[in-house]
C-alpha cells in the first residue's frame, strides 16, 4: 500500500513539473528565472545600425553589439542628416566600419545564453576582447556598455541595441570630440 502510494505521488510530481522550454540556443529549465523580450519584427536598427548589417558577409552568423542612433551622435557625433552627405559618405563609412570590428562576433549569443552573474568573453572579428554579463533585468553588459534592446534577428545576424559605443582607447581618443574649439 505505501509503495503504491509512494509511486502515485512519483507520478503526480513528474506529471505536474513543467517542461524545459528553449529560448535560442540554450535550454532554461522551468524553475529558473528568465527574462525573455518579444522585439516587434520591424525593429528599426537606424540608418548607421543599417549600415553596418550590410557590411557584414551573407549567410553567416553573427552577433553584433550596434550603438543606438543617440550613442551614434553622443559618442561619435554622427548625424543621419550631416553623415550621410556625399563629402561626409566616406569619413562615416570608415567609422562606421571599424565600429563593426569591435562590435561584431562570428557566432550567435542570445541574452538567454548569458547567465545572471557569470561574464563570457569573445573576441570580435577585429580581435577586439568583448566581455559580456547580463544585469538583473536580462540586459546585456559588454566592456560597460549596456544594452537597450536584446536578440533582434535580422536573417542571419543577431542584433543587440547599445546605449554607447564599443571601441578600443586608441579609437576613442581619436574620434573623441575637441572641447578646445567653441
Amino acid at each position: 500500500m505505501i509503495l503504491s502510494l509512494c509511486c502515485i505521488l512519483i507520478v503526480l510530481i513528474t506529471t505536474l513539473r513543467l517542461p524545459e522550454l528553449t529560448v535560442g540556443d540554450k535550454a532554461v529549465a522551468s524553475n529558473q528565472i528568465s527574462v525573455i523580450r518579444k522585439v516587434p519584427k520591424d525593429h528599426k536598427l537606424g540608418k548607421f545600425g543599417e549600415m553596418m548589417i550590410k557590411m557584414l558577409p551573407k549567410d553567416l552568423a553573427f552577433t553584433v553589439f550596434i550603438p543606438s542612433e543617440k550613442a551614434f551622435k553622443r559618442e561619435l557625433s554622427l548625424r543621419v542628416n550631416e553623415s550621410l552627405t556625399t563629402e561626409k559618405l566616406d569619413d562615416t563609412y570608415a567609422v562606421i566600419s571599424r565600429i563593426l570590428g569591435f562590435s561584431a562576433v562570428p557566432r550567435t549569443i542570445y541574452s538567454t545564453s548569458v547567465d545572471y552573474g557569470n561574464e563570457i568573453s569573445y573576441d570580435a572579428v577585429s580581435g577586439f576582447t568583448l566581455n559580456i554579463s547580463k544585469d538583473r533585468d536580462g540586459m546585456l553588459i559588454v566592456n560597460r556598455v549596456r544594452s537597450e534592446t536584446v536578440d533582434i534577428k535580422k536573417k542571419d545576424v543577431l542584433v543587440h541595441i547599445m546605449d554607447g559605443v564599443i571601441m578600443d582607447a586608441a579609437f576613442e581618443q581619436s574620434v573623441k570630440p575637441d572641447d578646445s574649439e567653441d
